[in-house]
């Protein structure tokens, strides 16, 4: 929404591995999870290759220092030393107030419009600047209180611009529609903010005046304690069992782990790291429904003092997504689940079983490949496979690596998993965890696909169109994951290594369209029963997630109860109806995907034009320019189709 807080960090643009979606607590729902078994690149040993120089030190994790300078991003494009970060700090402290100055002078004339609007883009990027590098340099290693100290100082500033900013907004909307057009067309270089003053407008109703705007901009922080608590809790505070693991040990249990024990091939440790995590959950349910049910009273809140009827009309308002599209992609993924069954029912044949478990979903039913792909091999896989997007994009693809956008291998206390981030006044920049595997290489596309959205956004787009909605976020990155999966497929080497690359490929869209979509339905279901006044405990919430489980899996898993407690640990539920646009983003993707390979040249130009976008139109609009019209089911079907296809290939070779 723009409003008096509109800040938010909307052009920071830091976008989560598949998988990761940035959150410890059930990661495999982010975006496919696990494949073949293989557990992505968050974690493991030192991946393999010419020592200091590929990440590796004698098996054991490397320090910072040992890995080779063309394997760590450049973080020096944007502030040259520490020293210079300080100094930048230091003039923005003293410097932002300065807008406060425009206050009750916005409408005054042209030049006053454009000075202030100027003055603030120029706050808001720098602050930006400031928050990204204290964060990449923390990430680095997690362990180094002086950027902990830079993070805080960085957001504190956050923070304070976006409160010194909030009679902005109100005071737009006081001058008047009429007033503000007629600014806009007395000078060119405020043309730009027509679309920007449309949408302050259309969502005037929804905007308070000023003493209020700035009064819930202070009170973010605590209506957002919620998500803060629900983090510390499972990440920091809740302990997990000891197991029992393939080799007989004893091997502790952790949300970070917990994937990997559902991947053994054991299916004894799988059971016990089921039971283990959910038993542990179970110990803390009342506090975790306390934390979950003050988050969507929180957003009952918000939506109220808005002037919207219900939350979910809000949270999708400010992409002026209607209602209507959310409930389609439920009902059509409804329709069918019968393909989601079919595929249970080959897993549960590959495996063995004579009947699924919720612990058997994530095990390795095709064989991953011991092959080990170089991160040198795996640029030049993504090169090959993103070849259909064209000589301009592989061309500029090629900043990623000669401008070492890429932090590229595991060290001790780095931060995992896997991220892209950027700025407007920086190169967009990925952080890696690379360990020589197909789902690294998938991982390394995905990430780059996001970079080369902010790469063509800030190229083309001023400063205040230069991030990009949630809704197209994941399209860019799906698309480089599709084309060089696809690509992988068709070069085989084996029946082995295709059957598990089509596995892959099931296991994505079964996480991320099937998967996010039910949480979707859990999302809806629960702040349905805060509007109508229902009492939001632990049993509601497991009621209503055992039910969804139910008719996901039970025709073809005996769903275990244990599951029920599932909502538990789902962080996304903490930012309301937010996953399902990772199965929009799926779906819109694979009919891009669709396209460029049938149109050829034609369809690339309007993919290239569609991330060059940026927030300068609404999402579904960019979409439809790219030949993926999420105003129908089209696209959500066709994805369908894909994962029929894939089904009916892998069912042929197992």
């Amino acid at each position: 929404m723009i409003n008096g807080n509109d800040f938010n960090m909307k052009h920071v643009n830091m976008f989560f591995a598949a998988g990761d979606a940035g959150s410890g607590g059930a990661s495999e729902g982010a975006s496919g999870g696990a494949s073949g078994g293989a557990s992505g690149g968050a974690s493991g040993g030192a991946s393999e290759g010419s020592g200091a120089e590929a990440g590796s030190t004698a098996g054991r994790i490397p320090k910072r220092s040992e890995i080779a300078a063309q394997y760590k991003w450049n973080l020096e494009d944007m502030f040259a030393s520490d020293e210079q970060w300080e100094q930048e700090l230091a003039a923005l402290q003293e410097g932002h107030r300065a807008i406060g100055g425009f206050k009750g002078r916005l409408a005054e004339s042209a030049a006053t419009l454009q000075e202030c609007f100027a003055l603030r883009n120029d706050i808001y990027s720098r602050c930006e600047t400031l928050y990204a590098y204290a964060k990449m340099r923390r990430d680095e290693d997690n362990t180094n209180d002086k950027y902990q100290g830079y993070t805080d100082k960085a957001l504190s500033l956050y923070t304070e611009a976006s409160a010194v900013c909030s009679y902005m907004a109100p005071e737009l909307l006081a001058a008047g529609k009429g007033r503000i057009d007629a600014l806009l067309g007395e000078r060119a270089e405020l043309s730009i903010y027509a679309h920007y003053m449309a949408e302050l407008f259309r969502q005037h109703e929804h905007i308070l005046s000023e003493a209020e705007e700035s009064i819930l901009a202070l009170a973010g922080e605590p209506l957002n304690a919620a998500d803060e608590i629900f983090t510390m809790l499972t990440n920091a505070d809740m302990k997990f069992p000891d197991i029992e693991d393939e080799n007989g040990e004893m091997a502790e249990l952790s949300e970070g782990r917990y994937i990997r024990f559902l991947e053994s091939g054991d299916r004894a440790v799988r059971e016990r790291a089921f039971q283990g995590l959910y038993a542990t959950y179970s110990k803390y349910r009342n506090t975790i429904a306390s934390s979950l049910s003050s988050s969507v009273k929180k957003d009952k809140f918000y939506a109220t003092v808005r002037k919207y009827g219900s939350c979910i009309e809000m949270s999708l308002d400010d992409d002026m997504i209607p209602v209507a599209l959310y409930d389609r992609l439920i009902d059509t993924v409804d329709k069918n689940l019968g393909l989601l069954r079919r595929y249970l029912s080959l897993r549960k044949r590959a495996l063995g079983l004579p009947e699924l478990k919720m612990y058997d979903l994530y095990a390795p039913m095709v064989r991953e490949s011991d092959r080990e792909i170089a991160f040198d091999q795996a640029v030049l896989y993504i090169k090959d496979g993103l070849s259909p997007l064209g000589a301009r994009y592989l061309g500029d693809l090629e900043n990623a690596f000669s401008q070492r956008w890429i932090d590229v291998y595991e060290n001790v206390n780095k931060t995992n998993g896997a991220y892209s981030w950027g700025t407007y006044r920086s190169h967009p920049y990925i952080l890696m965890n690379y360990q020589n595997k197909v789902d690294d290489v998938l991982t390394l596309a995905h990430e780059l696909g996001h970079s080369m959205h902010s790469f063509y956004t800030n190229a083309k787009q001023p400063y205040i169109y230069s991030g990009y909605k949630i809704f197209v976020a994941e399209v860019a990155s799906t698309v480089n994951e599709t084309l060089v999966l696809e690509h992988l497929i068709s070069g085989a080497e084996d029946s082995a290594e295709k059957a598990y690359l089509l596995n892959r490929q099931l296991e994505t869209i079964r996480g991320t369209l099937f998967r996010q979509t039910m949480f979707a339905e859990f999302e809806r279901i629960i702040h349905n029963m805060a509007r109508e006044g229902a009492a939001l405990t632990a049993d509601a919430f497991s009621a209503a997630y055992k039910g969804l489980n139910d008719k996901f899996f039970a025709d073809e898993v005996s769903v275990n109860p244990e599951i029920a407690m599932e909502w538990a640990r789902i962080p996304h539920f903490y930012r309301a109806f937010y996953v399902y646009q990772y199965a929009t983003g799926i779906s819109a993707a694979m009919s891009i995907v669709r396209r460029i390979k049938a149109e050829g040249a034609p369809a690339v130009d309007r993919y290239l034009e569609f991330l060059a976008g940026g927030d300068s139109d609404y999402p579904l609009e960019l979409l439809k320019s790219a030949g993926a019209d999420l105003t129908t089911a089209e696209p959500v079907e066709g994805a369908m189709r894909v994962f029929e296809a894939a089904l009916t290939e892998l069912e042929q070779l197992i």
